[in-house]
């Protein structure tokens, strides 16, 4: 079990439901809301997340990716402690029960007035499950030809918080876009993050990332937009949503991205990016909740009841 656990890469999952967290409190805000829709849609995500990092480790594993010239923590497959077979059975497992979570989830969402709509999530859900086992399965697994970053700005930035806050409320919002597609470049720093680590590694394995392809100069510089951009796109968010002053506490979330950039500026070993994957994936998923958080309801309120209650206490 222990093996297992390691395998889904339970560091990753915070970030995972990022993008759910938000779409949902967004649609709370709107006074509509559904908890068996919230449950579905975070059990299919975290379904695909881990599909994706068991895919990840079979891939990379049978492929020789995964070998001792890797700096990150050492992989299931690579170590001995899970076979590619029982791995592969993993794979099949997951991808089953996501499916049926992703169905449920539809079911609850559309039932048998909006079949359109249905068919167009269950093609996604499909596409979401055959993407996360191709990342890096299979002789024309994207992950290997630099399409990665697309993958993971599209899932877990737009159709994971557009997709689930149009569950609930079958319309699109615009303004929606713009902490989705922060939530994905956040999303997509941390995918940065790992090919930076394994420039020289994935290189020498034939595994062509962004980074493989464009340079460790470019991954930086990309590095720097993708979570810059993402910190302003949130702030144009709460102008347009017309914020109080209380609401912005989400700006607590800012700090340790900003203390990220200032420790990224300084790495100049491969091995010191592993550190940052983790920081960068708990700052999204606070960022996401402070902001989801702020959606529903202003902090004054209630530090005005705390205080109350302590006053009465006394």
């Amino acid at each position: 079990m222990k093996h297992w656990i390691e395998a889904a890469r339970v560091r990753t999952l915070p970030l995972s439901v990022s993008g759910i967290i938000l779409g949902s409190f967004y649609a709370i805000s709107h006074a509509t809301f559904n908890w068996w829709i919230v449950t579905f849609a975070l059990t299919t995500t975290l379904g695909l997340q881990i599909l994706s990092n068991f895919a990840n480790d079979y891939g990379d594993g049978v492929k020789g990716t995964d070998n001792q010239d890797r700096i990150g923590p050492q992989r299931a497959i690579q170590s001995g402690v899970i076979s590619p077979a029982e791995m592969k059975r993993a794979m099949v497992i997951t991808s089953v029960l996501t499916f049926f979570s992703a169905v449920t989830l539809i079911y609850f969402s559309f039932k048998d007035r909006y079949l359109w709509f249905s068919l167009v999530f269950l093609i996604l859900g499909g596409l979401a499950i055959a993407s996360a086992i191709r990342y890096t399965v299979g002789s024309s697994a994207y992950g290997y030809r630099g399409l990665g970053d697309v993958f993971v700005f599209i899932f877990f930035g737009w159709v994971s918080t557009i997709g689930i806050h149009f569950m609930f409320v079958k319309e699109l919002d615009a303004q929606l876009f713009l902490p989705a597609t922060a939530i994905g470049f956040l999303s997509v720093a941390v995918l940065n993050l790992n090919n930076l680590r394994d420039q020289i590694s994935d290189a020498a394995a034939g595994k062509r990332t962004l980074i493989v392809k464009l340079g460790a100069s470019f991954g930086r510089k990309y590095h720097y937009f993708l979570v810059l951009s993402s910190l302003i796109l949130v702030l144009v968010f709460a102008y347009l949503q017309e914020f109080q002053v209380d609401q912005y506490l989400f700006l607590l979330a800012y700090i340790p991205l900003l203390l990220h950039l200032k420790r990224f500026s300084a790495i100049s070993k491969p091995a010191d990016y592993d550190p940052e994957l983790k920081k960068v994936a708990l700052s999204t998923f606070a960022l996401s909740v402070l902001l989801a958080l702020s959606l529903i309801f202003f902090f004054q309120d209630i530090f005005i009841q705390i205080f109350k209650s302590i006053s009465n206490a006394l």
